[in-house]
């Protein structure tokens, strides 16, 4: 499905409001100013209101994304897309990509 691409000023949240932020984003591609992001390295998660044990299994820490983009990729990584799925752990929710750049489409 097509998707329009994330880069670092995008907004992705974890399902319990939590900010999250790619580690190592790509600095030879920019688009809208900013680095896009690729499937390979996670993302680190900031203000997961998740309650910790023994409530629950405490905040989400870590997104890993599981499915990017087919047919474009940065540098032999798929780039992440609107539409891109990631599970966060400890907790297994997903990564929702709230807001993204509106110029960049891929597939």
């Amino acid at each position: 499905m097509p998707g329009f691409l994330l880069n670092v000023g995008s907004t992705v949240l974890c399902a319990h409001g939590g900010q999250a932020k790619p580690t190592v984003p790509n600095p030879r591609v920019r688009v809208m100013g900013m680095p896009v992001v690729t499937q390979g390295p996670p993302y680190i998660i900031a203000g997961c209101a998740n309650p910790p044990p023994p409530l629950n299994v405490g905040p989400c820490v870590v997104g890993n994304w599981i499915l990017a983009a087919l047919r474009v990729k940065v540098m032999g990584l798929p780039v992440l897309l609107q539409d891109s799925q990631a599970i966060c752990l400890p907790t297994g929710t997903p990564l929702t990509a709230i807001l993204a750049q509106p110029r960049v489409r891929g597939m």
